[in-house]
């Protein structure tokens, strides 16, 4: 069936190579990168013969053919891109079950703990916006929320978007150290 020289592929491999030994059913063929294998007669065709299409040809087509895919990127809209990374909402009953008992210093020093922790955590994380939700009032939280900004020398705040929070938050931008 096979004869030394024949010119063989293997049919559920890409692989293929020429006949160097035929001993029964056993067939040595000689790979192109200079391997010898062992196969069954049955698991080799003859190749060279006529129009044909093999598991060696079609995968070297294949790994001609494949180029690198292109990276795809997520184009945001710039209003998506200006929006802020992290929202912390200050109000009391984001932040304790019930505000029942407590007493507005207490209730202040709450809300203050929280977004130190929060503006830590933001600085820890490299998030570069962070909004606090504070609310209008009487404006004693958001002036507690400035003196604490002002202890950082790497943040700048400004009022955050008028259309999403109205006059009640703070946006705050924190300049990356290298």
């Amino acid at each position: 069936m096979f004869d030394i020289g024949d010119e063989v592929e293997v049919l559920d491999e890409a692989i293929s190579g020429r006949v160097i030994a035929v001993e029964g059913n056993q067939i040595t063929l000689m790979t192109a990168d200079g391997f010898p294998l062992k196969y069954s007669s049955n698991e080799l065709v003859r190749s060279g013969q006529g129009i044909h299409v093999s598991n060696f040809a079609v995968a070297k087509v294949k790994q001609e053919k494949e180029l690198p895919k292109k990276k795809t990127s997520i184009s945001k809209k710039p209003k998506e891109r200006n929006a802020p990374k992290m929202e912390v909402d200050l109000h009391i009953n984001q932040l304790v079950k019930s505000a029942k008992g407590l007493s507005n210093f207490e209730i202040l020093n709450l809300q203050l703990d929280a977004a130190k922790r929060q503006l830590e955590f933001a600085i820890k994380k490299r998030i570069q916006k962070v909004v606090f939700i504070h609310g209008v009032g009487e404006g004693v939280l958001k002036e507690e929320l400035y003196y604490l900004f002002n202890k950082y020398d790497h943040l700048k705040w400004y009022d955050a978007d008028y259309q999403k929070y109205g006059l009640g938050a703070t946006e705050v931008y924190v300049f990356q150290k290298n």
